[in-house]
C-alpha cells in the first residue's frame, strides 16, 4: 500500500464539545439510534407552506394546549401580520365533536382560498370565510386507495391494487384501467424508482387530464418474499428483474375524464427501454418524455401529441460512452410556454440549460465545477431562476439565483452549512432552513432582492448536555490527485498518548454523500456513542459517491468495489499514520452498498481490518436489479471481468478476522439470497462467519428494532475489537 497522501487538518472541528470536567452524560443506545427523530430532535417549524399567489405562508403553531394553523404575511416595515385560520378546537367543533382529534392533520393549499387534508381514505376541504378556515367533508375514497393525487382543480386520481381511478370534479369515480392480471400495474412508480421516478400519476396543469405509467411485468421472473409472521409461513412473489435478465415493459397513457378515453403514447423503440422525465406542456396539448435505452448511454427527449399519442418530434439527444443519468422532469419557465429548463451533466457537473420547445439550446443558466441540487422556482418579473447548489464546496449546499436572460449566479444566504429552501409563487420571498456544525436548526424568511430578512427560529442545541466528540475535518488525495473529504471523530477525553481502536463507517456508493457540514456535525449519534465508549470513528466519501460531479462518480464504472476500496484504503493509511491509532484494532461497518464495501474490504484486502459488520450487502451484482446495476456495471455478458472481480461469493477463502453479516428476511431491495449464498460459500470452504437476521424487516431495520440492531453491532465490536 502506498504511504504517500496529503492530509489537511482544518483545525479542531468541535461539535458541541464542552470543557473537560463538565458533568455531561452519555447517550443511551436508544438515544443514539432514534434520538434525532424523537426526543433529541432540534426544535423545528412545522408544515411550512407558501400560499399560492400571495406573499404569505402558513405554519403549525402550538400554545396554550392547542395547535393552530396560522397565516403569516411578511412585511419589511411592520414585521409580520398573523391570522389564525384554524385551531384543533375549531376543527373538532366543525367535524369531529364525537371523536375529537388531538392535533391538526397536514393541510395543503389548493388555491389561496381553499385547502384540503386527508384522514385515511377520507378527504376534507376547507374554505376561507371571514379570515377563518371552514372545513367540511369532501369525499370518501375506497378503503384501500393509494397514491392519492389531488389537483388544484379538485380532480383526484388514485390507485386500488394495480388499477388507476379518477374522481372528477362532479364527484364521479371513473375506472381508468381494468387489468385483471396483478402483474400489469397502473399509476405507480416504475423502473424500480430509478431515474428520479417517485410516482406514476401526472395530472395536467389545468387539472383535467391524467397521464400515467402502465408497467407490464408478466415477463419478469418471480422472486419469493416469505412472510414469517404466520404459521405456516406464507410466500408472496414479487417481480425482481436482475442484471442481464428480462426487464419489465413500460408505456404511458393519457386519460381524458370528459370522454373517459385513454390514449397511449407511441414511444417506439425496444420494449425494455426506460421512460422518464414525464412532463406536461403548459398548454396540455403534448407530453414530453425522455426515452433512455437499456444500455443507458443514449437519451432522446421526445414530444408526443396528448390527444393522439403520436410522436411530434425529438427535441435533442444526449449520449455518453459510460451512461446518461436523467433524474429531473422539464421545468417550464412561467409565462413562456415555449421555454424550459433541462438538467444535464454534459459539462461534467449536473447543471441547468435553457431550451426552447424546438429543441434549440438558448443558454446555460450556470457554469463552473459544481453540482446543482434543486430548482426552487422563478421570479418572472425579473427573469430570475432560483436553485440550490454545491457552488461553495461539496460539503455545503447554498441558495442562488441567476438571470435566464443574462446568466450571472448570485448567492442568497450568508450562513455556512446545509440549506434547504422554498420559494413563494412569484419569487419575491424565500424560506431558508439550514443547519451546520454549530447550528442545530435555523429558519428565516428573506426577500430575494435583499431588501429584508426575518429570522423565524434559531433552535437551541438539544445535545448540549451530552458528551460530544472532537471532530477533525480531513482531506486526503486519491491516486489521481482527487481530493477526498472525511471526518475523524475522537473521544471527548481524547489522550494522544493512548492507542484507540478505530471503526471506519462507509457507504461510498452512487447517489449518497456522508460528509456534510450539517447538524450533528458527526453525521450520526451512534458515531458519537462509539467515541463515548473509547473508539475513534472515521468516515470518508470516496470516488463513486454523490455531489462531486460526473468524473468523480464515473470513476467506478464497470468495476464497482475497486476504485472505492483504493480510496478507503487511503483513509486506512492515514489512520495508521496516527500515533494514537491501534493498527491491530481496526473495524469497518456499512449497510447496503456499504455492506458490499465492508465485505469487499475483508475479502479483497484481507488483514487490513480485524473486525467487520456488513448489513444488507450485495454479494453478487448479477443478482441485483437491472436499472441500477447495468448503469454502473453494464450487463454480465458485456462486462464479465467486472462482475467476476466484484463477486464476493468466490472469495470467501480469503476471509481473515471476524465478520458479522446482518440481513432483513423480507428485503426486497438486496434480496436475502445474497447473504444465504454467501453463507453457503463459507460452509463449502470451511470458513467461519457470524450471521444475524431481522425477521419481517425490509432493506433497513427501522423503529424500535433498530435499537436492537445497533446494540448488536456495538456488542460485536466490543467483543472482538476492544
Amino acid at each position: 500500500m502506498k504511504k504517500a497522501f496529503l492530509v489537511l487538518l482544518t483545525g479542531w472541528m468541535i461539535s458541541g464539545w464542552q470543557i473537560a470536567g463538565a458533568q455531561q452524560r452519555q447517550f443511551t443506545m436508544a438515544e443514539a439510534t432514534n434520538g434525532l427523530r424523537m426526543q433529541l430532535a432540534p426544535e423545528r417549524l412545522r408544515q411550512f407552506e407558501w400560499i399560492p399567489g400571495e406573499n404569505a405562508y402558513t405554519l403549525l403553531t402550538t400554545g396554550n394546549g392547542t395547535t393552530s394553523w396560522v397565516k403569516f404575511t411578511p412585511s419589511s416595515k411592520n414585521g409580520q401580520q398573523t391570522d389564525t385560520l384554524l385551531t384543533t378546537a375549531a376543527l373538532n367543533q366543525q367535524l369531529f365533536a364525537d371523536k375529537p382529534l388531538r392535533g391538526l392533520p397536514p393541510l395543503k393549499w389548493l388555491t389561496n382560498q381553499e385547502a384540503w387534508f386527508a384522514l385515511g381514505n377520507k378527504l376534507y376541504k376547507g374554505t376561507i370565510q371571514n379570515s377563518r378556515l371552514q372545513c367540511s367533508p369532501w369525499c370518501e375514497l375506497p378503503q384501500d386507495a393509494e397514491n392519492i393525487t389531488v389537483s388544484k382543480s379538485g380532480l383526484i386520481a388514485f390507485t386500488v391494487k394495480n388499477n388507476l381511478f379518477v374522481r372528477n370534479t362532479d364527484g364521479q369515480i371513473q375506472p381508468v384501467t381494468n387489468d385483471t392480471d396483478e402483474n400489469i400495474v397502473n399509476g405507480k412508480s416504475v423502473h424500480r424508482e430509478e431515474f428520479g421516478i417517485d410516482k406514476g400519476i401526472f395530472i395536467s396543469p389545468k387539472g383535467d387530464l391524467v397521464a400515467f405509467y402502465r408497467m407490464d411485468q408478466r415477463m419478469v421472473n418471480d422472486y419469493p418474499i416469505i412472510d414469517w409472521s404466520v404459521t405456516p409461513a406464507k410466500n408472496k412473489n414479487i417481480k425482481y428483474p436482475m442484471a442481464g435478465g428480462t426487464s419489465h415493459e413500460v408505456t404511458l397513457g393519457v386519460y381524458q375524464p370528459s370522454t373517459q378515453k385513454t390514449v397511449f403514447l407511441k414511444t417506439e423503440g425496444p420494449k425494455d427501454q426506460y421512460l422518464t422525465c414525464v412532463t406536461w406542456a403548459p398548454d396540455q396539448q403534448s407530453v414530453y418524455v425522455a426515452l433512455l435505452n437499456r444500455d443507458q448511454n443514449h437519451l432522446r427527449l421526445n414530444q408526443y401529441n396528448a390527444g393522439t399519442g403520436e410522436l411530434i418530434k425529438t427535441l435533442f439527444e444526449e449520449q455518453d460512452p459510460k451512461y446518461v443519468h436523467p433524474t429531473h422532469p422539464l421545468t417550464f419557465v412561467p409565462g413562456k410556454d415555449d421555454q424550459f429548463i433541462w438538467w444535464s451533466d454534459r459539462s461534467g457537473y449536473n447543471q441547468l440549460y435553457l431550451y426552447n420547445t424546438e429543441g434549440k439550446l438558448l443558454k446555460a443558466i450556470n457554469d463552473g465545477p459544481y453540482v446543482v441540487n434543486e430548482i426552487l422556482g422563478f421570479n418572472t418579473e425579473k427573469n430570475e431562476i432560483f436553485f440550490t447548489a454545491a457552488k461553495d464546496g461539496a460539503m455545503e449546499k447554498h441558495l442562488y439565483k441567476s438571470s435566464y436572460v443574462r446568466p450571472a449566479v448570485k448567492r442568497l444566504d450568508n450562513a455556512a452549512g446545509w440549506h434547504d429552501a422554498q420559494l413563494n409563487s412569484n419569487g419575491r420571498y424565500i424560506f431558508d432552513v439550514y443547519s451546520s456544525e454549530t447550528v442545530p436548526y435555523a429558519a428565516r424568511i428573506a426577500a430575494t432582492d435583499g431588501s429584508s430578512e426575518r429570522t423565524l427560529l434559531t433552535a437551541a442545541d438539544p445535545l448540549k448536555d451530552f458528551q460530544r466528540p472532537q471532530i477533525r475535518q480531513v482531506t486526503l488525495k486519491a491516486d489521481d490527485g482527487t481530493p477526498l473529504y472525511g471526518k475523524l471523530m475522537l473521544p471527548a477525553d481524547f489522550d494522544s498518548t493512548k492507542k484507540y481502536p478505530v471503526v471506519v463507517y462507509l457507504y461510498n456508493g452512487p447517489n449518497v454523500q456522508l460528509v456534510k457540514n450539517s447538524f450533528p456535525y458527526s453525521g450520526n449519534l451512534w458515531f458519537e456513542y462509539m467515541t463515548q465508549h473509547g473508539y475513534i470513528m472515521f468516515v470518508m466519501d470516496g470516488r463513486g459517491s454523490d455531489n462531486r460531479g460526473k468524473a468523480f462518480e464515473q470513476a467506478t464504472f464497470r468495476q464497482l468495489g475497486t476504485v472505492e476500496m483504493e480510496d478507503q484504503l487511503k483513509g486506512v493509511a492515514y489512520l495508521q499514520s496516527l500515533p494514537y491509532v491501534n493498527k491491530d484494532k481496526m473495524g469497518v461497518h456499512g449497510w447496503s452498498f456499504g455492506g458490499f464495501m465492508t465485505t469487499s474490504l475483508m475479502l479483497r484486502h484481507p488483514g487490513v481490518f480485524q473486525v467487520a459488520v456488513a448489513g444488507g450487502p450485495v454479494m453478487d451484482w448479477s443478482m441485483y436489479e437491472v436499472m441500477y446495476t447495468e448503469r454502473y456495471m453494464d450487463t454480465p455478458a458485456a462486462n464479465p471481468e467486472g462482475y467476476t472481480a466484484s463477486n464476493l461469493l468466490t472469495k470467501t477463502k480469503n476471509l481473515q478476522g471476524k465478520l458479522l453479516l446482518i440481513h432483513g428476511t423480507n428485503d426486497d431491495v438486496v434480496v436475502w439470497q445474497h447473504s444465504i449464498n454467501f453463507l453457503r460459500a463459507c460452509v463449502d470452504n470451511e470458513v467461519q462467519v457470524d450471521y444475524f437476521v431481522y425477521p419481517g424487516h425490509l432493506h433497513n431495520v427501522l423503529g424500535k428494532d433498530r435499537v436492537h440492531l445497533m446494540q448488536k453491532i456495538t456488542d460485536y465490536f466490543d467483543q472482538y475489537l476492544k
